[in-house]
């Protein structure tokens, strides 16, 4: 399989952007979160020519909420409803997961969407878009992406259906961990020369607190609870860097 056909599997799987259309085996799926990244950097890409566009403020920071939406289609909001769901249920790891399950969606969900875009749009109309700034956030799309791939490929998974368990039993999972780890390294590296830092530890935390909480909520993770991490750790990630841009480090 090539490399090209690698990154269209993950394209076609992890965003809306039209590919060709593949018959899935465990075959061409082996190498897809390796390119799951990629799909980071396009976000950047597009949210820097949102930030270049001679528009009113407040409508470029609606284009920075809306391109990771667009990019996507929304699949790891999904998952971030979902999983708010579940969590605001108290219940035992069963109740949890017969939650995400379910195709509805609950109050707690609702509120909990309405709240994330609400912040991540007060923090996109209060950023000031250089270049610098868009390069470390192009770094920091892909590198929450390595994180969440590399999860997929090391933590255990809660139940043995979904999108989640399809990748990480199809996938190589020596090669996909250590492609991912460069990858982690190498962003992360990339972020704090260039003044990020504060994003990376951000991503750190809430990657933290995705591995302990899936484990001892969850009994593992799931594809909802995939998108959950990488809604948080967008957020968390904008947030530290608007905080340094506001206090004049970055």
């Amino acid at each position: 399989m090539t490399i090209l056909q690698t990154i269209a599997v993950a394209f076609a799987m992890f965003s809306a952007i039209p590919m060709p259309q593949f018959e899935w085996s465990q075959k061409n799926m082996r190498y897809a979160l390796c390119a799951f990244p990629l799909i980071g950097a396009v976000c950047g890409g597009l949210w820097c020519l949102a930030g270049v566009l001679p528009v009113p403020e407040l409508v470029r920071a609606a284009g920075f909420c809306l391109v990771p939406v667009l990019v996507t289609g929304g699949i790891h909001l999904d998952g971030f409803a979902d999983t708010c769901d579940a969590l605001s249920s108290y219940g035992d790891a069963e109740k949890k997961l017969e939650i995400l399950k379910d195709p509805h969606c609950g109050a707690f969900a609702v509120i909990r969407l309405c709240t994330y875009f609400i912040l991540y749009f007060a923090l996109c109309a209060s950023v000031k878009f250089t270049v610098h700034f868009g390069v470390i956030w192009i770094l920091a799309l892909t590198l929450e992406r390595a994180f969440s791939g590399l999860a997929v490929a090391s933590f255990p998974m809660a139940k043995n259906t979904g999108l989640a368990h399809t990748f990480s039993e199809a996938a190589n999972r020596i090669t996909v961990r250590r492609v991912l780890i460069i990858y982690t390294v190498v962003l992360g590296a990339a972020m704090i020369v260039l003044g990020g830092w504060a994003a990376v530890l951000a991503v750190l935390l809430v990657f933290r607190r995705y591995y302990a909480v899936s484990k001892k909520q969850f009994g593992g993770i799931t594809g909802d609870l995939a998108g959950w991490f990488l809604q948080r750790a967008e957020l968390a990630m904008l947030a530290a860097l608007a905080v340094c841009q506001w206090g004049g480090i970055l």
